[in-house]
């Protein structure tokens, strides 16, 4: 039988969740002037809004084709899953990235990145070139391997899903779609990467390496 856990493995609980749009810790004009209200609002409440509700429509389409034993039907739902899915997982990361308020990294995770980059502007040099780089749409990540005990800076493509795609443990995502940006930005994704910086939740970050070292 086809195995959900293996599409969308971080969100699954059993087949019959409906997954529904988080609220935000934030008014939408919270991160100001470094992301507008404008793309804030169309970003969580259009864009996200949508691979949750693909995502359950696709969802229900599995349970039927699982229930009828429609192997095709089942194979050809994959892609739908893992896009919006991966959606889901990474924009639910995302938001908690986020925070108009003044956070610092905490002295393990400090640690940790100049041991995997050798200071923390290292980092961030090579995150955002990752980030800015990625053909088309996708996500610039920091994402923790337990088997080295290192963190590493990764691009996945579209939605896919960091865990899933590469085996590394999420920390920081940046969405370079340019639903994420356009309307401030324009096609300066650069810009909008350089400023991000200075709205990021290093108190999340930091909580998400102490619980992927566990």
């Amino acid at each position: 039988m086809f195995s959900l856990s293996r599409v969308v493995t971080p969100v699954i609980r059993n087949a019959r969740t409906k997954f529904t749009l988080p609220e935000l810790t934030y008014n939408y004009k919270a991160l100001e002037p470094i992301i507008s209200a404008e793309i804030m609002e169309i970003h969580h409440t259009k864009h996200h809004q949508a691979y949750i509700t693909n995502y359950n429509a696709a969802e229900e389409k599995l349970r039927a084709a699982v229930e009828k034993g429609d192997a095709s039907a089942i194979i050809a739902l994959q892609g739908a899953l893992r896009f919006n899915g991966g959606g889901h997982i990474n924009h639910s990361i995302f938001w908690k990235n986020l925070t108009p308020d003044s956070t610092k990294p905490t002295a393990e995770l400090n640690s940790a990145v100049e041991s995997s980059f050798g200071s923390f502007d290292k980092m961030r040099q090579e995150l955002s070139a990752i980030s800015v780089g990625v053909q088309g749409s996708g996500w610039g990540w920091l994402g923790y391997d337990k088997t080295s005990g290192k963190i590493k800076a990764v691009a996945c493509a579209n939605q896919d899903p960091l865990q899933a795609t590469t085996g590394l443990i999420p920390l920081l995502g940046i969405d370079v779609w340019e639903h994420a940006y356009y309307l401030q930005y324009r096609n300066v994704r650069a810009d909008y990467v350089k400023s991000i910086f200075d709205v990021i939740n290093w108190d999340d970050v930091s909580e998400r390496l102490a619980n992927a070292k566990k």
